[in-house]
């Protein structure tokens, strides 16, 4: 049982066994825990887990991975999985009888499960696979948001939103002639809501992130969505950054529509979910048209198949999925909540190391308090450019990422053209920190004049 998981987490993982086979059966909507990972959170051991940090050297030395923010390493179980898939369980999903495509729909149908248990979604139906996240966002403006917006509606947006959740509406605003308005930053990096309800006077959609990916703010999620209905407006949420560090409840949340992206949390890339309440769902129009979403098609036009199909025109992401629920059964076998606490003390660690160990000459972007923010960490470092600043930390094996992270207004907001980030994830310690601040240091040391 589980036996691709660190030392740490055996024996008493729970009451949770999900099937060795693949393609994964449809599981029961429960949560493992593992009582030792609350009490010893074992990085070395979880690290052991992701080839690439502990096979991958250059110029003999390991790399401390710190852009988690941007794209999370994958668990050899990950991989082993979707080689597996390929090598002996491969097959179109839905459309054919034989005993191998069977396996293969029911190990893509068993993603969906993974999926609406890891974020507590009323119904696996709720649960529609993407491209990524990025899709899911457009798929929300341009079905959704076609749907039912004109002339004058209103969508409000926050100042620190990745372009995936402001280009898709600014689309429509020019389409359509849709205001935007926009939720302004308190002075570290929070949500100013002092005029939430004037900003929320007739508007019919409140969209946000659910932590930043620049700033790493936590925005109080629960409170927005009900505000955005008492105001009688959607509540969506762009849960990227959010889910992969953190018990996610959609339900909780009250939100409406939420999108995330499996290579974040230790998954493969080209596969992303959109959850939505079925009523809203069930209402949209298609956004893409082809085989798979529909019922019946005459020459005269068509009929959509049911949610989610209807949003999953063409040839799905068969071998991601697979990889998908592997990523998932081994966020759960930690813990959301124990990564979230890991994450909570390293982020401590790492504000108060660059702080005790740089001064004014580093400005870290976003709240003090780890409570209300993720470990993500933009900063300015004296008058040097990000760019010089990721290349000389790539000297010594530390990936960080410079640049606007896809968040042009708010770096215009923060009155910079760009900052270096680094982000941290189940897999880094101290230890990646202490490199992070070395790797500062000999920067410092480069450009001094």
């Amino acid at each position: 049982m589980w036996s691709w998981l660190p030392p740490c987490l055996m024996s008493t993982i729970c009451t949770f066994e999900p099937s060795s086979d693949v393609p994964s059966v449809q599981l029961e909507k429960q949560v493992p825990r593992c009582r030792r990972c609350a009490e010893v959170f074992d990085v070395d051991a979880i690290r052991a887990e992701f080839p690439l940090l502990t096979d991958r050297t250059i110029d003999d030395a390991r790399l401390i991975y710190l852009d988690s923010g941007n794209t999370s390493q994958k668990p050899r179980r990950v991989i082993e999985v979707m080689t597996t898939f390929m090598e002996k369980t491969y097959a179109p999903i839905n459309r054919s009888s034989y005993r191998l495509a069977g396996e293969a729909t029911e190990a893509y149908e068993g993603a969906r499960h993974a999926v609406a248990r890891l974020i507590n979604a009323p119904s696996v139906d709720e649960i529609v696979f993407t491209k990524n996240a990025t899709e899911a966002m457009n798929l929300i403006a341009m079905s959704w948001g076609r749907a039912n917006l004109g002339v004058g509606d209103v969508v409000v947006l926050t100042q620190m939103e990745h372009h995936a959740n402001i280009v898709p509406w600014q689309m429509l605003a020019q389409e359509r002639g849709v205001e935007i308005r926009w939720i302004g930053l308190t002075a570290d990096g929070q949500l100013n809501l002092s005029n939430l309800d004037q900003l929320l006077d007739g508007a019919k959609v409140l969209s946000f992130t659910a932590m930043s990916n620049v700033l790493g703010t936590i925005p109080p999620t629960e409170q927005l969505c009900a505000a955005a209905h008492a105001a009688g407006a959607l509540a969506v949420v762009d849960a990227c950054q959010y889910v992969p560090h953190n018990v996610t409840d959609v339900q909780a949340w009250g939100a409406d529509l939420v999108a995330f992206s499996s290579h974040k949390m230790c998954g493969p890339t080209g596969i992303g979910m959109l959850w939505g309440k079925m009523e809203i769902l069930d209402a949209m129009p298609p956004f893409l048209g082809g085989g798979n979403m529909i019922d019946a098609v005459t020459y005269d036009g068509f009929t959509t198949a049911p949610v989610p199909a209807k949003f999953e025109a063409g040839t799905p992401a068969i071998i991601e999925a697979a990889g998908l629920t592997a990523a998932i059964e081994f966020l759960e076998g930690i813990g959301l909540h124990n990564i979230r606490q890991h994450e909570m003390q390293l982020t401590r660690y790492a504000l108060d190391t660059l702080k005790r160990r740089f001064g004014d000459e580093i400005t870290v972007y976003g709240p003090d308090n780890v409570e209300v923010r993720g470990g993500v960490f933009s900063f300015a470092f004296r008058d040097l450019h990000p760019h010089d600043v990721s290349q000389v930390l790539d000297e010594s094996n530390v990936c960080v990422r410079a640049g606007h992270h896809c968040a042009k207004p708010l770096m215009k907001t923060l009155k910079v053209n760009a900052t270096t980030r680094a982000s941290i994830y189940l897999y880094n310690d101290e230890a990646d920190i202490d490199a992070l601040a070395d790797g500062l240091e000999g920067a410092s040391d480069i450009f001094s004049f």
